[in-house]
């Protein structure tokens, strides 16, 4: 078996007839220049909402703490295209070919993180659910064991490619998407993901299903009904979600599918275009919990008008301690008009003493 460790990027890219440019074009400023911006507000928006989970005790429970989770592995889904979009165009070719698989294992872990812990989610939801219950009695103890579970199946399926499996020392095995990358791993991967995505439908499938049938039963008490709702609610939240990973990450995973198994599918044309729909889905989570979620909105104004209320009070301050002269002529004036007031309730009491005893 002969390897190719030795040769550079441009080696894969030129067989999987994946062209590189040397010079920046106007597309390569535009995609680039995008990217960044889009990176920088998944950042920005997935720190406000782990943020607002940690400061407001309302969302101290299981299911926020995922969702929080969730954030997190969206914030490195930022963190991870932001190395992407400094390491792609004319840039890639200036790569090694373990600079390369770091740079798409970042992509491949985050992906995987977000896809456990949705899946996480969806077994939780019908714990809670079908216990009709708003809140699973899940000890702190045991999410934290959870999360960390999490990250390390998600960093082990990252590494996967860079321990062994990739076509480094069987070229007729390249993939054109990631030239670095074995056709039966883009299957395997996708296959996977996709198959996670068919349980999680099934799962939410079935739970509202039962939360139908609950539904009369619980109309006839009032604070059944609230209760109901407010667990419908947070399970509308939660599919939304889901539905929206579902939207954004399936289209890329089809292609890969078919750049695994269909080795003339002209693949690389739609390849730019599903990479920012899949960008796209690390910042609709802060958007839908804006949109669905009244305590997590009020929390969220809160952090971003701190800065703000923060300068209004250290006004406030200034001004009691810097008075101007007059400020202090008008106080000390109003101050003796006050003892002289005291002064003259106290005489009135005096006299009506004097007059009681003389009577």
């Amino acid at each position: 078996m002969d390897c190719h460790y030795n040769e550079n990027i441009s080696f894969f890219y030129n067989l999987s007839k994946k062209n590189i440019s040397d010079t920046w074009r106007t597309k390569d400023v535009v995609v680039v220049s995008l990217g960044l911006l889009v990176c920088f507000f998944v950042i920005f928006a997935n720190i406000l909402v782990m943020m607002a989970i940690f400061m407001n005790r309302r969302f101290h429970y299981p299911i926020y703490y995922l969702l929080g989770n969730l954030a997190a592995a969206d914030l490195f889904s930022g963190i991870s295209y932001l190395y992407l979009m400094f390491h792609t165009g004319p840039w890639t070719i200036k790569l090694s070919i373990y600079q390369w698989f770091v740079r798409q294992g970042l992509i491949d872990t985050s992906l995987t993180a977000s896809v456990i812990n949705l899946m996480a989610i969806a077994l939780e939801r019908h714990q809670t659910i079908f216990t009709m219950q708003l809140h699973s009695k899940m000890t702190n103890h045991r999410v934290v064991l959870l999360i960390i579970g999490i990250w390390l199946i998600a960093i082990v399926m990252g590494l996967v490619p860079t321990m062994g499996w990739h076509c480094v020392c069987n070229i007729r095995k390249c993939s054109n998407m990631a030239p670095l990358y074995s056709r039966s791993y883009l299957v395997f991967w996708a296959v996977l993901n996709l198959l996670t995505f068919t349980v999680m439908v099934a799962v939410y499938t079935r739970i509202f299903i039962y939360v139908r049938r609950k539904n009369h039963r619980m109309s006839q008490h009032t604070s059944q009904v609230k209760h109901k709702e407010t667990v419908f609610n947070l399970m509308k939240t939660v599919v939304m979600i889901l539905g929206c990973f579902v939207v954004c990450w399936t289209p890329g995973l089809v292609l890969l599918l078919l750049d695994g198994l269909c080795e003339s599918c002209d693949v690389l044309t739609y390849e730019k275009f599903f990479l920012v729909l899949a960008e796209c889905n690390s910042f609709m989570n802060p958007i839908i919990y804006s949109y669905r979620d009244k305590d997590m909105r009020d929390t969220f104004k809160r952090i971003l008008c701190y800065p703000c209320r923060r300068s209004q009070q250290t006004g406030e301050h200034s001004g009691v301690r810097f008075n101007t002269l007059e400020q202090e002529a008008r106080r000390a004036r109003d101050g003796g008009d006050e003892q002289a007031n005291g002064g003259q309730v106290v005489l009135k009491e005096g006299e009506k003493m004097l007059d009681s005893s003389e009577s």
